[in-house]
């Protein structure tokens, strides 16, 4: 079988597809990049759908990179995903997942341990870029911090929660705060790590995207 075996020629045949197959005209412009980003981590287009924001969270991201704040994200796997050779230097990938600290905090906090991390995010989150892509625990517990004014606020908020449990609801209840800081989401139990990190990487690539 004839196939592709070229990756510059994979990448740019992959994203030609995407621009002929997404209708962006219901984003602003500054999103473009950021929603094929998020089309072709997982390849479906259909997603654009559901996707919903509010504010401008390419610029706040972008500023929040140039400003060197973190990146905190949930989980390892969305980590693992995010093209570290972009970062800015000194900005830094924060996962408190294993933190030793968790699992007595989540027993006491009688939650997820996805939850109780959050909780060790707070000396960071000024200023920071949030990408959850795995549980909604985590958002939820974000969303009441920020809401009761427990916490720093980050600059942006990229929230790709995925399951059948609670993904949907923690969007909906994402969305429905109203916290004022930017975000993006895909709203329906469909999310997971490389979306989370796709829509990092967006912002960290800029116009090379």
């Amino acid at each position: 079988m004839i196939y592709l075996k070229d990756p510059a020629e994979i990448y740019r045949a992959s994203f030609a597809a995407i621009e002929r197959e997404v209708d962006l005209s219901d984003f602003p412009e500054n999103l473009h990049k950021i929603v094929q980003r998020l089309v072709h981590a997982v390849a479906i287009p259909e997603i654009v759908e559901d996707i919903a924001w509010d504010g401008d969270v390419a610029e706040a991201a972008s500023s929040a990179l140039t400003a060197g704040a973190p990146i905190i994200v949930d989980a390892n796997m969305v980590a693992a995903g995010i093209m570290k050779d972009r970062l800015p230097k000194d900005v830094e990938i924060l996962c408190s997942l294993r933190d030793d600290a968790v699992p007595e905090l989540a027993e006491s906090l009688a939650t997820t341990r996805s939850a109780a991390a959050v909780e060790l995010w707070k000396p960071h989150l000024e200023g920071a870029i949030v990408a959850i892509g795995n549980a909604p625990t985590a958002l939820f517990h974000l969303i009441d911090m920020l809401a009761e004014g427990d916490c720093p606020r980050p600059a942006a908020i990229f929230a790709f929660p995925v399951g059948f449990i609670g993904a949907a609801e923690s969007k909906v209840y994402l969305i429905e705060k109203n916290l004022g800081i930017p975000f993006i989401t895909l709203q329906g139990r469909k999310g997971g790590s490389a979306l989370a990190a796709a829509a990092v990487n967006a912002v960290l690539l800029g116009g090379d995207a």
